[in-house]
């Protein structure tokens, strides 16, 4: 079984990881495009187009299943590359926990990226899932950035910044963006000292890895473990930043895609 995860850059570690852990033999195509990270400040119609390209060049090696290891890009090009891609691969979208989250009853913190925060799908999501929870949306400028450079002063800043504006007495952080993932000891502990010191947490990559092998269509394939790693299309391998995380360490050693 291959199968392919698509991001601006290393966000994707928390879905491959969680992928690896379900199916030990699973093979990876991690496909970024780091060199234009940050995707938020694009336009839709860039972000679009960003995604495409990673999304291509991961459906050359032939996977089984295409995850779009990203909100952002779930936000804005999940139609397109269903539209392209699907029925012959079929394609998962990242999405919020917001369901689960407001389920408890309490207050809700959803922390996004400045594109995802207040955009008409994540409205959508918690007009649609919310139920009568209160939701905040929280957005966290440079903490995506921050986490892919490894710039750890960054991340401690904006971890406190977001944290910061966090309603006191939340019951539930839900994460909107995959590379908060990697930092999620950081992010609850920030929480825990400054807003809430019992909450649940809410992140997308187990559900996501889940839905993925539910998605193949011969889950009895068999891998042999491998992880290919291609930046804008071209082979390489994991940069030395994704190290930092413990998500990289679930993954065996990257091979080149022939």
């Amino acid at each position: 079984m291959k199968i392919a995860l698509m991001d601006s850059g290393i966000g994707l570690l928390a879905a491959a990881a969680a992928l690896r852990k379900l199916r030990p033999d699973v093979d990876l195509v991690l496909s970024s495009n780091p060199a234009s990270m940050p995707w938020g400040p694009h336009t839709p119609e860039e972000i679009t187009e960003l995604a495409l390209g990673c999304a291509r060049a991961a459906a050359a090696l032939g996977p089984d299943a295409l995850v779009i290891a990203c909100n952002t890009a779930s936000v804005h090009a999940l139609a397109t590359l269903r539209a392209e891609l699907e029925p012959e691969l079929p394609v998962i979208g990242t999405v919020p926990a917001i369901k689960p989250a407001a389920a408890l009853g309490g207050p809700v913190a959803i922390w996004a990226t400045p594109a995802t925060t207040g955009s008409a799908y994540q409205r959508g999501l918690i007009r649609d899932f919310g139920g009568t929870a209160d939701v905040t949306e929280v957005a966290c400028p440079g903490l995506a950035d921050a986490v892919e450079h490894g710039d750890d002063d960054a991340i401690t800043a904006a971890i406190a910044d977001a944290a910061a504006r966090t309603p006191a007495g939340t019951s539930a952080i839900v994460l909107g963006c995959t590379h908060y993932e990697l930092v999620e000891d950081r992010i609850r502990a920030a929480v825990a000292a400054t807003v809430a010191p019992g909450f649940t947490f809410y992140g997308s990559a187990d559900a996501v890895a889940a839905q993925a092998l539910r998605r193949v269509a011969d889950p009895s394939r068999i891998g042999t473990g491998t992880t290919t790693v291609l930046h804008a299309g071209v082979p390489t391998v994991l940069p030395p930043t994704a190290a930092l995380y413990a998500e990289s360490r679930a993954l065996v050693a990257p091979t080149l895609a022939v």
